[in-house]
C-alpha cells in the first residue's frame, strides 16, 4: 500500500510543480536560468570538467542553452532509444530534431560518447530535495542511467528552480541521490 502511495504523491507534486513552472513569466524564467548557468560556470570550471552531458530545455526547465557556446568543454546530449539514454556529442551549429516527447536532441548519425570519458552530468529534474534526491518525469530514463555501474560514480547536479528545491521527497528503493543540487539561488552538495 505504501508503494502506491509514493506513486500517488509523486504524481501530484509532479503535477503542482509543472504547473508552477508553466506560469512563470518568460523574463522571470530567462532571469532565473542565466542565475543557475552563472553558478554552474563555477562549479564546472571547478570541477575541471571536460565532457559534460546536458540537456536542451523543454517546457519550461531551466534553460541552460548559454553554457554551450562555450567549446572548451565537450557537450553531450541524450537521444531517446527505447527505454535508455544514448548520449551523443553535439555543438553549436549542428543538427536537432525532435523526438516523440517533443524535445531535442542530436541527429543520430551524431558521435556517441563512451561513459569512461564523462566528467560530469547535469540532470534535468522536477524537484530535488536536501539530501539530493529528484523528481524526476515519470520515465525512468535517469534513474535507469545512474543505476548502471559504468554511470553511478559520475558527479551529479540536479538542476531546479528554488520553488522546486524541497526539504524533502518521496523516495523509493532505487532512487539514487545525485552529489549536488543547483538553483538560481545556488549551489547545495549533500557531501
Amino acid at each position: 500500500m505504501y508503494e502506491v502511495d509514493i506513486q500517488l504523491d509523486k504524481v501530484k507534486l509532479r503535477r503542482t510543480l509543472l504547473k508552477k513552472r508553466q506560469l512563470m513569466s518568460v523574463a522571470e524564467w530567462r532571469e532565473k536560468s542565466d542565475r543557475i548557468c552563472t553558478t554552474l560556470q563555477t562549479l564546472i570550471h571547478y570541477d575541471e570538467a571536460k565532457t559534460i552531458l546536458a540537456y536542451f530545455s523543454f517546457r519550461q526547465e531551466p534553460d541552460l542553452s548559454p553554457l554551450f557556446a562555450n567549446t572548451q568543454y565537450q557537450w553531450v546530449f541524450p537521444r531517446c532509444v527505447g527505454n535508455s539514454l544514448s548520449w551523443h556529442v553535439w555543438q553549436p551549429g549542428d543538427s536537432l530534431q525532435f523526438n516523440s516527447y517533443g524535445i531535442s536532441e542530436p541527429h543520430p548519425d551524431a558521435p556517441t560518447i563512451n561513459p569512461s570519458e564523462v566528467d560530469l552530468i547535469l540532470v534535468p529534474s522536477v524537484a530535488c530535495d536536501s539530501r539530493g534526491y529528484r523528481l524526476g518525469y515519470g520515465g525512468g530514463y535517469y534513474d535507469r542511467l545512474l543505476s548502471s555501474p559504468e554511470w553511478a560514480n559520475k558527479q551529479t547536479v540536479g538542476i531546479v528552480f528554488d520553488f522546486a528545491y524541497l526539504p524533502q521527497l518521496p523516495v523509493e528503493t532505487w532512487d539514487k541521490p545525485l552529489k549536488t543540487v543547483v538553483s538560481e539561488t545556488g549551489l547545495t552538495g549533500k557531501d
